[in-house]
């Protein structure tokens, strides 16, 4: 071989028509890699260096599988990381168990992992069960996929295919916990990036449609009377009372547990795991609420809940009964929910004009999101959401009764009213 052909190296014919031999023998290419040709016929990519003084050999793969042009790229590559005081046939070794122990980290493997995370850290049963109901609708496209492959095309298919159903929250929804899913994986090492970021704006976004929900003070006088004069069972009608006086979310009423009142202070704590936001709630209970309250004959060595299940003690009343009971009373789905309670307190609270709205915020236990004015705003308003639940509950005793409460009037002669 020529000098000349030395420097400009093997040429792709040259590699193709190489033939066997008795022995193996090398044709050299340029800065170091050659292909070594064995007596089966069989062609490998070589390339020697040496490093802290040990002779080594990298190997780039066997031709025809790996092309010259291909070799020459992986040669260069391995020279780059010698530069860096990097050992190439090392690297690969590095690179291949990577590759191996990614391959055996399915999206599935470590969804499931990061559900038992979400359990450890004591989220509700509820919210996982949503996760796992939602993960459940892609795991048959992308659960058995390495997560470090998955690529954002195949998780918008996925998607999409939900989307076609019309279902444009579940679609939206999954995308966002299929990101947490990659997020996870990212800080575990099991994958480079969250690939759905690339998916947003991809969907369509679902229209957000309110909790229906009665805010006219009339309205509401006719739903405590109806609520009042329930036939249904005693439970579930105290229920209902207790829900319209202290606005807590339906979970939060279902799950009440006896250890979490202290009727001598007149007050009822939830923990943190069963409210949304992951913080304790206190909330003031009213005259009328302990009073509701007082009408439950069972204690706790009967059931831990207030409000147990029909068939177990051991569990709690149904998600479905209060909405049940509505619509037993004449009010359609889309006139009045179990959660509307919640949106007819802060409606007409805000309507008073008397309440600050943080107090109001503070009562529903929504997030302030601003971190700074929520640490400081934490324990204020007590006094004034006291005063305001007592209110709340006279206010609704009197819509009862046929008056409306115009306003807030603590001075000696009481609120003022108004026949209706």
């Amino acid at each position: 071989m020529t000098r000349e052909s030395q420097r400009s190296g093997l040429s792709a014919t040259a590699v193709d028509r190489a033939r066997p031999r008795e022995k193996p023998y090398k044709l050299s290419d340029r800065d170091g890699l050659y292909l070594l040709v064995k007596p089966s016929g069989a062609r490998y990519w070589r390339m020697n260096f040496k490093l802290h003084q040990l002779q080594r050999t990298a190997s780039f793969g066997r031709y025809p599988e790996v092309s010259l042009a291909e070799a020459r790229q992986r040669a260069l590559e391995a020279r780059r990381q010698l530069k860096q005081g990097i050992d190439p046939v090392y690297q690969a070794k590095l690179n291949k168990m990577a590759a191996s122990i990614a391959a055996g980290h399915t999206f599935r493997s470590v969804a499931e992992e990061w559900l038992e995370k979400m359990r450890l850290e004591e989220k509700s049963a509820k919210s996982i069960r949503k996760c796992e109901w939602q993960l459940s609708l892609v795991m048959p496209d992308i659960g058995n996929r390495p997560i470090s492959q998955i690529t954002s095309h195949e998780v918008l298919l996925s998607l999409k295919k939900i989307e076609s159903t019309r279902k444009f929250y579940t679609a939206t929804s999954l995308r966002a916990l299929c990101g947490q899913i990659f997020r996870y994986a990212v800080a575990t090492a099991r994958a480079e990036r969250d690939v759905c970021v690339d998916l947003r704006g991809a969907l369509v976004t679902p229209k957000v449609v309110h909790r229906p929900a009665i805010t006219a003070p009339k309205q509401v006088g006719a739903l405590m009377r109806a609520i009042h004069d329930y036939d249904g069972a005693k439970y579930t009608s105290i229920a209902l009372r207790l829900l319209a006086h202290t606005f807590v979310r339906p979970g939060e009423l279902r799950h009440a547990e006896w250890k979490e009142l202290d009727l001598d202070r007149s007050v009822w704590i939830i923990p943190p795991h069963k409210m949304k936001m992951r913080r304790p709630h206190t909330i003031p209970l009213s005259r009328q609420a302990l009073a509701i309250i007082g009408e439950i004959e069972h204690g706790e060595n009967f059931s831990m809940y207030l409000f147990p299940g029909m068939r177990s003690t051991k569990r709690p009343l149904s998600d479905n009964t209060i909405n049940a009971a509505l619509r037993r009373m004449g009010y359609e789905k889309d006139e009045m929910t179990a959660h509307g309670f919640r949106a007819m307190a802060a409606t007409l609270l805000n309507e008073m004009g008397t309440w600050n709205p943080d107090a109001i915020e503070r009562q529903l236990a929504h997030a302030e999101p601003n971190s700074v004015r929520r640490a400081y705003t934490r324990g204020h308003h007590w006094d004034e959401r006291v005063r305001m639940m007592q209110h709340w509950s006279d206010y609704l005793d009197q819509l009862r009764g046929g008056a409306e409460v115009i306003r807030p009037d603590f001075g000696r002669r009481g609120p003022k009213l108004t026949l209706v």
